[in-house]
């Protein structure tokens, strides 16, 4: 399962001052980079896994979709998706989301957004398999997830010189798979490392064909709107898979 932190106050509150927190979609650096990836929802039943705020939701369910569950371990999370971002075809549950079940081939989309991170590679291989399960053949599973160069050292921060200038980025026990804590928003949080070939192997070994890798760069608009933007330009923080039931 899953660790939860967003339903920590102190923590939610900075989360939720954070760019892409408040300006959505827009706000989030690798966002024009997965819509390019997104399949037509038109007509689609949807899963959003780690939902958060329930952007993906909403974006799914306004270009189309028959059905949008959204799933996420964090009812403060939940809470603002429903008063937010709820349409009529979209329903929320709080889960942890190696915990849910769905029936054979009632999915068309599988979705999720930053959140695979959050669990060990035990909990992600029952993901992957519950979404397979659920996917009806040719159905589509996109998600991006924190990139291995960025979790292998753990602390997900800078080398700084003794003036607080950044030096370089550490990357460091990349195959030691296994859990980090990492420096977000000042608050100690629990996520785990896992190599690239890791997230392929469990894609392949499920019965998936990958259709799409990419390491997603902020879009340009954002690189001098958003303190910070341009220093996501020296590393990869991103990934973004895209694969289809066989």
């Amino acid at each position: 399962m899953a660790h939860n932190h967003y339903d920590n106050p102190e923590f939610f509150a900075k989360y939720s001052r954070m760019d892409r927190s408040v300006r959505g979609l827009e706000g989030a650096g690798e966002w024009k980079t997965l819509e390019s990836m997104l399949p037509d929802f038109g007509g689609k039943r949807v899963l959003d896994l780690g939902c958060g705020f329930g952007w993906h939701c909403e974006y799914a369910a306004r270009h189309g979709a028959k059905s949008v569950l959204g799933v996420d371990l964090s009812e403060t999370m939940l809470r603002r998706a429903k008063a937010e971002h709820w349409l009529p075809q979209i329903t929320y549950e709080c889960h942890s989301m190696d915990q849910v079940s769905l029936p054979e081939h009632s999915l068309d989309v599988a979705l999720s957004s930053l959140a695979f991170h959050y669990l060990d590679t035990p909990a992600l291989e029952r993901v992957f398999q519950m979404v397979r399960r659920a996917l009806v053949p040719g159905g589509e599973f996109i998600f991006s997830a924190e990139h291995p160069v960025f979790t292998a050292y753990g602390s997900q921060d800078w080398y700084y010189d003794e003036n607080g200038n950044i030096l370089h980025f550490p990357v460091d026990r990349y195959f030691i798979e296994g859990e980090r804590t990492a420096n977000f928003l000042g608050e100690a949080i629990t996520k785990y490392h896992r190599t690239l070939s890791t997230y392929m192997r469990l894609l392949l070994e499920d019965g998936f064909t990958v259709t799409g890798l990419t390491e997603p760069q902020p879009s340009p608009e954002l690189l001098d709107t958003v303190p910070g933007m341009r220093d996501e330009l020296r590393r990869p923080m991103m990934l973004i898979l895209k694969a289809r039931r066989q």
